[in-house]
């Protein structure tokens, strides 16, 4: 065992004695250095005058220990403990030029004493730092600490260097920015190359990540940033963004995977404030679904909007129980506003009818966002019924009851899935949206409106967490098709759209999400790739680290989405939200098809749902066959017993013929 670490190992009050100690020598020879400057004779103080070197520890360690210095652990002291320092060594000089005044010792001129704070400061403070530099350096010497470079030489970088070279991790060696005037600076001992200057920078100090510390960029800006770091064998990582900075959520030294809205590169628009509160402020809120991916943001962003009463209304207890647990949590972060807001928490299946009536009535909800759906694409194809069950009955269901109760406005969550559908989710979901624009012109109370936007980063069953989790496992990335596309957005900027879109709903509007371009799936994997600092493994670089596997393209799976099924579309109060104007079905032809279909349902007849959902539902083309093992057994079994009625019959018959 080294000579640090058996200092480190000692008990904390040993270390403090020490510390006494070594003052207890220190304060004296300081007082002596200061004499011989003074007097420019290397001898001893005079005779009058020798005896204050024995009391000057009595005077100066009481004073240090009523500052607190020997409470400060040397390892990690920072501006603080020496401002104590100088604290502690200018009241030990004031005390100790009074008490020499006041007993009238002769021969010392007042400058000794101000020479004593120069020389006290330096061996009490210069013996600290050199202590705390042998101990960071034996200590990081003895560690393997990844050498990282810091983009961005802002107040953000300049805080996350300041907490990267306390831990253990990382060990900053580079700043890089792109000010001409931070270029070839030093600053925490740290120099600041261009970015240009990068590719050679990592080479030479062996570097393996880049942190980027620059949170208040745009989006754009950091997709830039991102493609230029895309091609060095770096490992990217960021710090969080300045909203969640700003809010408290996270610090800047809390670094994180590259967020993928970055790489997308599309700033949100600035939310319409007057269309945010118009369905919420001072209303009854329920959220259908509350413990999902879109229902629980939804939540989260409806905290700050002041509805008089929040209704979360979830199947799953878990995710009831989770959701809650956070909003509770937040509302005791942010304060009255958060926590005068009435928060219900109701167990139930919107396929209950009497019991989303119940909810409705008792709590007075005047707004509903229905977000309550199966949307896992071959889960829901090998589970038919229940997908219909759920996504179709589930919102006839709700938006009935909410008709009866004379909610003022309901909102679906639906998809892009619901455009010409080649599966089972998304003709669910688009005999959902029939439901509502056919109700929609029963009646005038109820604003009936559905929200169709892609793919959402983050939520359950996205791609991005588990394309992440296997670059971790070392690969391979796997891929359904080679050419697969799909929109993506933010969930928090899906939440504050369908909340704008739902207060411009006039009655059985169809409003459609920009989602920008479509992003290539396998493009998205290979550039999540790079960023972790791997490479493709490929047959242009067999040699690679992580592979992309395509394993085919799922039951019901697309190859492109779609987001309008015609051209009729117009725009709206918002930049990123439009109308679009679809077929429409009369609720007296529907109501009739609904009631086919569950007969069909409850028969548990996967094949009758399916070719109903084909005259329903316009576009709709199944990619696949019935993939529901259930109704194929129960196929099977039906056949089975056909055949083996048959065969008792015609034994029956022949046992006749021969008797």
């Amino acid at each position: 065992m080294s000579i640090s670490q058996k200092l480190l190992r000692l008990p904390r009050g040993k270390k403090r004695a020490i510390l006494i100690f070594s003052d207890s020598i220190f304060l004296p020879f300081a007082f002596w250095s200061a004499w011989f400057l003074q007097s420019g004779e290397f001898s001893v103080v005079t005779a009058s005058a020798r005896w204050l070197l024995l009391v000057i520890p009595v005077i100066s360690v009481p004073i240090f220990i009523q500052l607190g210095l020997y409470r400060a652990v040397i390892r990690y002291m920072g501006a603080k403990a020496f401002y104590m320092i100088i604290t502690g060594v200018t009241l030990s000089s004031l005390s100790l030029f009074v008490f020499a005044a006041f007993i009238h010792v002769g021969q010392i001129s007042p400058a000794i004493f101000i020479i004593y704070w120069a020389f006290a400061l330096l061996y009490i403070g210069g013996s600290r730092l050199l202590v705390r530099d042998y101990f960071h350096e034996n200590q990081w010497a003895s560690m393997q600490r990844e050498k990282v470079a810091v983009y961005g030489a802002g107040s953000s970088g300049i805080q996350l260097v300041n907490g990267l070279q306390s831990g253990r991790e990382y060990n900053p060696v580079a700043f890089v920015d792109e000010k001409s005037d931070l270029v070839d600076t030093v600053i925490k001992g740290i120099k600041v190359y261009s970015p240009s200057a990068l590719s050679k920078v990592i080479h030479s100090l062996g570097i393996t990540q880049v942190l980027l510390a620059i949170p208040s960029a745009s989006r754009v800006r950091r997709r830039e940033i991102l493609a230029k770091l895309e091609p060095l064998p770096v490992y990217v990582r960021t710090i969080p963004g300045l909203a969640d900075l700003v809010s408290g959520q996270a610090q800047v030294d809390d670094i994180q995977e590259v967020d993928i809205a970055d790489l997308l590169g599309r700033d949100p628009v600035p939310p319409n404030e007057a269309l945010l509160f118009k369905c919420i402020k001072n209303k009854v809120v329920m959220v259908t679904g509350a413990g999902g991916s879109i229902g629980s943001e939804l939540c989260r962003q409806m905290m700050a909007l002041a509805p008089k009463r929040l209704v979360l209304f979830e199947a799953s207890e878990f995710a009831l129980y989770k959701i809650e647990q956070e909003l509770k949590t937040l509302g005791q972060k942010k304060g009255h506003l958060y926590r005068s807001i009435d928060l219900q928490c109701v167990l139930g299946s919107v396929t209950h009818r009497r019991r989303v009536a119940s909810v409705i009535r008792s709590f007075g909800v005047q707004t509903i966002y229905h977000a309550a759906a199966y949307k896992h694409v071959p889960l829901v194809e090998h589970n038919p019924i229940e997908g219909v069950v759920n996504n179709l009955f589930g919102t006839w269901r709700t938006a009935w009851t909410a008709m009866e109760a004379e909610v003022e406005t309901f909102v679906l969550v639906s998809t892009d899935k619901a455009v010409r559908p080649t599966n089972i989710m998304g003709a669910t979901k688009r005999s959902a949206e029939l439901v509502l624009q056919a109700l929609a012109k029963q009646q005038s109370k109820t604003r009936f409106c559905m929200v169709r936007f892609g793919n959402v980063l983050g939520s359950s069953g996205s791609v991005v967490p588990l394309f992440r989790q296997q670059i971790r496992q070392g690969g391979p990335i796997t891929v359904t098709h080679s050419e697969i596309t799909r929109y993506f957005m933010t969930i928090p900027e899906a939440a504050q759209l369908v909340l704008q879109a739902g207060a411009m709903a006039q009655g059985g509007d169809v409003f459609v999400l920009d989602m920008g371009e479509t992003v290539k799936i396998a493009d998205l994997a290979r550039r999540m790739i790079k960023l972790s600092g791997l490479k493709v493994c490929d047959s242009d670089n067999p040699d690679g680290d992580i592979a992309i596997v395509f394993t085919g393209l799922r039951p019901g799976e697309k190859l492109y989405e779609e987001l309008l099924i015609g051209d009729n579309v117009s725009g709206t109060d918002h930049p990123r939200i439009m109308r679009a104007k679809e077929l429409e079905i009369p609720w007296e032809e529907l109501s009739k098809i609904l009631v086919t279909l569950e007969t069909a349902s409850v028969a548990f007849d996967s094949e009758k749902v399916r070719n109903i959902l084909k005259t329903m539902v316009s576009g709709y083309v199944p990619q696949c066959d019935i993939v529901d093992p259930v109704w194929q057994l129960m196929k099977i079994n039906h056949e089975f017993k056909k055949v083996s009625k048959l065969v008792n019959v015609e034994g029956l018959n022949s046992s006749r013929a021969v008797s």
